[in-house]
């Protein structure tokens, strides 16, 4: 069967470890992982324009979570199926599409992505998955496996430039 994706923006843990939701997004069409996670697809731009300086969610902790991954601490339910109890936190993001942020850069970790040299897949979704490979529409390449989710539930941004003093990751081949 397929895994079907969301896309959530956390908060801070709460005091019990947990995650706090802030808001998640279902995909407009396209809710296997590589149904939407390609360069130029209008929903992954809506994402990318959130986290930009010019977004609301500029500089936030991102997980695009699928309903096979693993369950969260202490508890019998993962982070995709914990938005079943949170209707009221499901966002719609505008269409609002900006190629001028070239640069997708993880602040936890202190690297970047330049998603120019990317042509088909974008790293963003990919770099930010969890549950990958336990279903139908997933990311399988053995060369890549360990770039998918490394970058789950850490601080990301767009940007237009290239930070100083952070490291650049390249993978997977188009």
């Amino acid at each position: 069967m397929g895994q079907y994706y969301k896309v959530i923006i956390l908060g801070e843990k709460n005091i019990d470890t947990h995650e706090i939701i802030r808001v998640f997004i279902n995909p407009w069409y396209g809710i296997k992982l590589l149904e939407h996670s390609y360069i130029n697809n209008d929903f992954v731009n809506a994402i990318e324009y959130l986290l930009s300086p010019e977004g609301m969610f500029y500089k936030s902790r991102i997980v695009w979570a699928g309903d096979y991954a693993d369950l969260e601490n202490g508890l019998n339910t993962n982070l995709n199926s914990m938005t079943d109890k949170c209707m009221s936190k499901e966002f719609i993001p505008s269409t609002i599409i900006s190629k001028e942020y070239k640069y997708i850069i993880n602040h936890t970790k202190k690297s970047y992505v330049n998603k120019n040299n990317y042509n088909l897949y974008h790293p963003l979704p990919l770099l930010v998955a969890e549950g990958n490979g336990r279903g139908g529409g997933d990311y399988y390449n053995k060369m890549d496996e360990n770039f998918v989710g490394m970058w789950a539930r850490d601080v990301i941004s767009v940007e237009k430039d290239k930070p100083d003093n952070f490291t650049e990751i390249t993978f997977f081949q188009n």
